[in-house]
């Protein structure tokens, strides 16, 4: 059995949001809004080279790697914003298991322009 290091979360907070169609009910165009779903604790990893890589093979640029208490709740369909201000897609989850407590690190790729957040 593997020896479970203890994780610690101390880079800073991350907020993690659902995306919704905002649009209006009278035939508006439709518009991306983010609903906030989880503020978590992060400790920011390295972006390795074999992530990298394999990212770029997907036509993705992986910016960004954060190690945050396990939620079930977060999907790669959800908007992650760390303490940068940035809005990043969620590429990948992994659920690592040398560590405790259970935490899930949250591959992201830098969007380009903002979302208007609605909480």
């Amino acid at each position: 059995m593997k020896k479970r290091v203890i994780q610690a979360y101390d880079a800073g907070l991350v907020e993690i949001y659902g995306v919704e169609d905002g649009g209006n009910a009278q035939g508006g165009a439709p518009e991306e809004t983010l609903t906030l779903k989880e503020t978590l604790r992060y400790d920011e990893r390295t972006v390795g080279i074999r992530r990298y890589y394999s990212a770029l093979q997907a036509n993705a640029v992986v910016s960004m790697v954060l190690r945050c208490p396990k939620r079930r709740n977060v999907s790669t369909q959800d908007i992650a914003k760390p303490i940068d201000g940035y809005y990043y897609r969620i590429l990948q989850i992994q659920y690592p298991d040398s560590v405790t407590p259970d935490s899930m690190d949250l591959s992201l790729e830098l969007i380009e322009g903002r979302y208007n957040d609605r909480r």
